[in-house]
């Protein structure tokens, strides 16, 4: 089941379309990354998906309907521009924003304090905002975000401004909350978080979808069954020109321990059993993996095409 779908949504702003006809399906319980270069219309459907704006036309479902606006309730938004009031105090604007979000001040109360015990940041209740360095924010921002229990939640850039201790505790959160049943909208320009993170991916460039699925399957339409071998041997030359005359090969750069004959090599066929037979039989094999595209090696990629 689809948690959120948007079909054929376009939005302009005067001569310019920021999204032309975009359709993408969010599955219940997972993460699904929404990727694209700047200005490729990510934060525009984000802002649809909010209802802080409205598409021109196309529509967007929840849950299988029409989005509501009380849909908002059920919906947990941590945009990329942080929204909150440096001069107020944490706790009270914690209180204050949740209620806006449908909780009771009791409520509010008893989850704050579960957060707040959890990061450890109690003695930070009476601070104002000011007081707080960005990661500290961040993660005030963080907790208001989640603290209703929505069922979706949107993630707009959520590592900025983290060290990398707090984005690792921020990335396991993320993932506790999806397996608690959360799913998650991710925008993000770390592919690393992209491959940690997400189940299914879309990319938008120039205001339309170019690519969407699970993130494993589309891994296995970009991969080239190419191995990076590492070989060692004391003719590597020969050994090289003789590995040439079966297959495709390139050199490879990768740190190793040993001087090793360091070459990617690509087979036509889906079994590397001949290569492996190849390479045992001129040397000693040390080191033999197969070059599965990043996130990012796909991201570039599949842009690169579309322009």
């Amino acid at each position: 089941m689809n948690v959120l779908e948007t079909k054929n949504v376009v939005k302009k702003f005067g001569n310019f379309t920021a999204l032309d006809n975009v359709s993408i399906n969010v599955p219940e319980n997972s993460i699904f990354g929404l990727l694209g270069p700047n200005g490729a219309g990510k934060t525009t459907l984000i802002r649809i998906i909010n209802q802080i704006t409205m598409p021109d036309s196309g529509s967007v479902l929840f849950n299988g309907r029409a989005l509501k606006p009380e849909d908002v309730h059920n919906i947990g938004y941590l945009p990329e521009e942080r929204g909150l009031y440096k001069n107020m105090k944490v706790g009270e604007q914690a209180i204050y924003l949740a209620m806006l979000k449908g909780m009771t001040k009791s409520d509010a109360k008893k989850q704050l304090k579960y957060w707040f015990d959890k990061f450890e940041i109690g003695s930070w209740w009476n601070k104002k905002l000011q007081e707080l360095s960005k990661g500290q924010a961040q993660k005030i921002q963080f907790i208001i975000t989640v603290l209703h229990k929505p069922k979706l939640l949107i993630f707009d850039e959520v590592f900025s401004g983290f060290d990398p201790i707090n984005a690792n505790l921020i990335r396991d959160e993320i993932l506790n909350l999806r397996n608690e049943g959360a799913t998650v909208i991710f925008s993000t320009h770390r592919m690393e978080s992209v491959e940690e993170l997400c189940d299914h991916i879309a990319l938008i460039n120039k205001s339309n979808k170019i690519l969407e699925g699970n993130l494993i399957d589309i891994k296995r339409n970009f991969k080239t069954n190419t191995f990076e071998i590492g070989l060692l041997t004391d003719n590597k030359q020969e050994v090289q020109d003789k590995i040439s005359k079966h297959f495709k090969v390139e050199k490879a750069r990768f740190k190793s321990l040993n001087d090793e004959l360091k070459l990617n090599i690509k087979i036509e066929n889906d079994s590397p059993k001949e290569l492996i037979q190849l390479l045992n039989n001129n040397g000693i094999l040390n080191h033999f993996v197969e070059l599965i595209p990043s996130a990012s090696d796909i991201f570039i990629q599949a842009v690169h095409k579309n322009n």
